[in-house]
């Protein structure tokens, strides 16, 4: 079973900063493709900007991204991942917070992040092999001499 240090080792890491204002947030993660970013005072993980937070915080408030910060609209409260959680420790996590994103941390320092995306990916990718195997196993053929 793979571990959140695993799937996290290789991809690039984007934060943003907390006098940085909604717009330019915004324009990043549309850039990026990223649906959540970590918000970061210092080297500290303070908080994350999503998607959701975007939508329900400043859009449905009618508020301008151009003049309000992202300090004003993060999420505050933060649930997050280590590198040697699981996947299911994650998808558990994720179900009960209804969250798709997780800042990975380790020693309070934010290490990476982890989509709903992420973890499905993986388990797809298990399943099929688990699928292929099991499909070359009933089809596979010996030639038995009799």
């Amino acid at each position: 079973m793979k571990q959140i240090s695993e799937i996290i080792q290789d991809k690039p890491l984007f934060h943003a900063s907390l006098s940085d204002d909604v717009r330019t947030v915004a324009r990043n993660m549309t850039d990026k493709n990223i649906g959540a970013v970590a918000i970061l005072d210092g080297d500290k993980l303070v908080g994350m900007f999503t998607e959701r937070d975007l939508m329900t915080r400043v859009v449905a408030q009618d508020l301008d991204p151009s003049k309000t910060s992202v300090a004003t609209v993060m999420t505050r409260e933060l649930a997050t991942a280590s590198p040697e959680d699981g996947i299911a420790d994650c998808l558990e996590k994720m179900h009960a917070l209804k969250c798709r994103h997780l800042p990975v941390v380790t020693n309070g320092k934010l290490t990476g992040m982890i989509s709903l995306r992420d973890l499905l990916q993986v388990d797809y990718q298990r399943a099929r092999a688990k699928v292929d195997f099991l499909g070359e196993l009933v089809t596979y053929s010996a030639d038995y001499e009799s």
